[in-house]
């Protein structure tokens, strides 16, 4: 029998999609589990993977890889989706998708599969990194092929091979989890004029539930990646999950949002990233200090576009890459440490230094200085100003105005 490798997380979709390959194709199913920080998420997999009909599973740790190699460079790059989103499951199925190509050739399977729907992002995501990696791998994706119409019909088609799945008709939200972010969507979350329910947070609690005192970190980065918490080298992992766990406490990190899928619909999604959102805004007031006005300002744009590469799922581009180079130049100087304070769901600046910073207080100061000629300011503002004067002689001498 052929073998074909499925991306397992052992939710509701790629449960089923055990018996379905089986029954549909006739393959000898191997599951593929990355671990990426689910934490209790991983613990009955390879008993679930097994009884759903699987031959084997592979649970791969990934989880340092993610971060230096996928959470990291986004970080550097500062991007953000649609000024939002913090990308914790775009840059994850890149890296799912290596490791499902890894396992493949290493099995000698003809084929990969996943469980993405024909409506999300996460198709092209896993398919895009297949293509790039292993163009001879065919790709099954059964949402765009089975009689399977909704989450409600996937539930009964479980019953009925007594599957056991995390998700129930009364909770039908739809997660994705790992060690930057957990996002929630489907069920209520479906109309944006409903407002979040409580029951949906898992890594945060609310701000009303938050301490009435504010907490402070103090974070040290070395040409943008942190490395330093409160004054103690940490590993990459520890780090974000020590993160994760103050952010969440003071409600940090919860984003709301209609976004806009690559597939061209609007979908609406509740993502926790207390951790992400904290490491994001202090290595952003870093590069405030650090970066000079038109190297910053220009690298606004890169990472408003890396952020469209890493959500439309081109990781694997050259296009990235040479974003990247272009980011490693930038991070040169983005060395310094950075005091967040955090309170009841913000998180703001409360101090920051570096080694190369390029804030000058004798030039800054209101007080009296002897390194700043005001006066030559004047000369400034006429050049800078020749072109509007110039127009505005223009439109008097011809009548425009």
């Amino acid at each position: 029998m052929k073998k074909i490798v499925l991306a397992y997380s052992g939710g509701l979709d790629t449960s089923i999609i055990i018996p379905w390959l089986k029954e549909s194709y006739g393959y000898e199913v191997i599951a593929m589990a990355a671990d990426l920080g689910q934490g209790e998420e991983l613990e009955p997999l390879e008993g679930k993977a097994i009884k759903s009909g699987a031959l084997k599973i592979y649970i791969e740790d990934v989880k340092k890889e993610f971060v230096e190699d996928y959470i990291y460079p986004t970080l550097r790059a500062g991007a953000l989706y649609e000024g939002k989103y913090l990308l914790g499951t775009s840059m994850a199925r890149p890296l799912i998708a290596k490791k499902l190509v890894e396992i493949a050739e290493k099995e000698g399977a003809v084929a990969v599969a996943h469980g993405a729907t024909g409506k999300g992002n996460d198709q092209v995501r896993f398919e895009l990194t297949v293509k790039a990696l292993n163009p001879d791998l065919s790709i099954v994706a059964p949402w765009r092929e089975w009689d399977i119409r909704s989450r409600e019909d996937a539930i009964d088609y479980a019953s009925a091979r007594d599957i056991p799945v995390p998700v129930t008709k009364e909770r039908p939200y739809s997660m994705d989890r790992n060690i930057w972010h957990l996002s929630h969507e489907g069920g209520d979350l479906e109309d944006p004029a409903l407002e979040c329910p409580d029951d949906v947070l898992l890594l945060t609690v609310s701000p009303e539930k938050a301490p009435d005192r504010p907490t402070y970190v103090e974070i040290e980065f070395e040409k943008g990646i942190p490395v330093k918490l409160e004054g103690q080298s940490i590993d990459p992992v520890g780090l974000v999950e020590r993160l994760n766990s103050v952010g969440g406490a003071n409600g940090v990190g919860v984003v709301d949002m209609v976004e806009n899928r690559l597939v061209g619909m609007k979908s609406r999604g509740v993502y926790e990233t207390p951790g992400g959102t904290i490491l994001w805004q202090a290595h952003r007031e870093l590069e405030r200090l650090t970066l000079d006005r038109i190297t910053l300002h220009y690298k606004e744009l890169v990472a408003a576009r890396y952020a469209e590469l890493v959500y439309d799922g081109v990781w694997f581009s050259p296009l990235r890459e040479a974003l990247d180079a272009f980011v490693d130049v930038t991070q040169k100087t983005v060395t310094g440490k950075v005091r967040m304070k955090l309170y009841k769901g913000n998180c703001t600046p409360a101090g920051v230094t570096s080694p190369y910073s390029l804030y000058n207080q004798e030039l800054a100061t209101f007080s009296r200085d002897e390194i700043y000629s005001q006066k030559d300011a004047e000369g400034f503002i006429n050049l800078f100003g020749l072109p509007l004067k110039v127009r505005a002689l223009m439109e008097k001498q011809s009548g425009l105005r």
